[in-house]
């Protein structure tokens, strides 16, 4: 486990200082959101254990649930082998989505038929 200052070291934030969260439910494994974080959201993430974010569209910080109760608590965070994508696993209040979906990913596009079930 790492200190902030340790994490802020190995995290390689974009050009606008910004990196994905893949933000995971902690007992279903179900990814709910992505969204993306800068060193102020995850420094308040760590700190108080739910999550916040960086708006882009606002460009502001923002605690997910902050105005609809749907928070996030944080149970783990990972950070992938290339330091450039975090893993956010979350025990969440309520949906994820703004839309009141659980998750943010409920639009099938594409589905390909299990041709390998015999």
């Amino acid at each position: 486990m790492s200190t902030l200052t340790d994490a802020l070291n190995e995290i390689h934030f974009n050009q606008n200082g910004l990196i994905p969260a893949v933000i995971q439910d902690n007992t279903t494994g179900e990814v709910l959101m992505v969204a993306y974080m800068n060193q102020a959201s995850l420094r308040l993430t760590m700190e108080t254990g739910e999550t916040h974010f960086w708006s882009r569209s606002r460009e502001e910080l923002w605690h997910k649930g902050a105005t609809s109760g749907n928070t996030q608590k944080v149970t783990k965070i990972l950070l992938d082998c290339d330091g450039d994508t975090l893993l956010i696993n979350v025990i969440p209040a309520g949906p994820a989505c703004h839309t009141g979906n659980k998750t943010c990913f409920f639009r099938e596009i594409f589905k390909v038929e299990d041709q390998y079930d015999n």
